[in-house]
């Protein structure tokens, strides 16, 4: 059996319960390099064969699944599987083999990094929709940036892109985005080294220029976390409505 567990975003608290009783039970671990926290290889046991993915390639790594499929094997990726991860092509290659498989899911990134700036995606009257993609650069997208940026009342994170960040504000401007529509980047979130850098779209990249390595960029209206309307679920009105309806159930 071949277990996929999410690390989680970077701190190594942020594994789910179910994901360390996975690799506490593990006889195999093949993880994904720098950025899974070397602690969360700390719950294996001292006879557990542990693997670097890092230099791999998608033969090397279907190569060692295969020698070792037999035994409790785990597939230690970051934040969580489903997003950005590779998995799709594993599980294709596990199902033509016949290898069994099973995923436990782990936070992500744009999740961390909203913990790490205490906001909320879904903000009533601004946005009710995440966006969750990537800027297209030597990785194509079938969605333009222009068309996901159409969608003016959502509320964007942007994965593996800090690189390609002018290209973002260049797109939006175009677009009609206001130059004070906030754009913050949170880097290596939820990790020790966290930094987090909050400013426009308009200036945000002589903030973030240095960055190199793993980075979120938010964008949208949304980041202001002012309400336009009031929640329904908290009126009086709703209050009042449920109470009634409660008395004669």
């Amino acid at each position: 059996m071949i277990t996929f567990v999410g690390a989680g975003p970077g701190d190594p608290e942020l594994i789910t319960v179910k994901g360390m009783k996975a690799l506490q039970n593990a006889e195999v671990v093949l993880y994904t390099g720098s950025l899974v926290p070397k602690e969360l290889l700390e719950w294996c046991r001292e006879d557990t064969l542990i693997a670097n993915s890092a230099d791999m390639a998608y033969e090397d790594i279907f190569s060692f699944i295969k020698k070792h499929h037999h035994k409790n094997f785990i597939r230690l990726h970051t934040g969580d599987s489903s997003l950005f991860s590779t998995t799709a092509k594993q599980i294709e290659f596990l199902e033509s083999e016949g290898i069994e498989y099973r995923s436990i899911p782990g936070v992500t990134a744009s999740f961390g990094a909203a913990a790490a700036v205490n906001i909320e995606y879904t903000i009533p009257g601004v946005s009710q929709t995440l966006i969750i993609s990537r800027v297209e650069g030597k990785t194509p997208n079938p969605e333009s940036l222009k068309q996901l940026l159409s969608n003016k009342n959502s509320s964007f994170a942007f994965y593996l892109s800090i690189s390609l960040i002018k290209k973002l504000k260049e797109s939006a401007l175009e677009l009609g985005y206001c130059k004070t529509t906030p754009c913050w980047v949170v880097e290596r979130a939820t990790w020790a080294d966290e930094k987090v850098y909050k400013g426009t779209i308009l200036d945000i990249e002589e903030h973030v220029s240095h960055i190199k390595g793993v980075a979120l960029i938010m964008f949208g209206e949304f980041l202001h976390q002012k309400a336009t309307v009031a929640s329904h679920l908290y009126t009086q009105k709703y209050k009042k409505e449920g109470s009634k309806t409660s008395k004669a159930l």
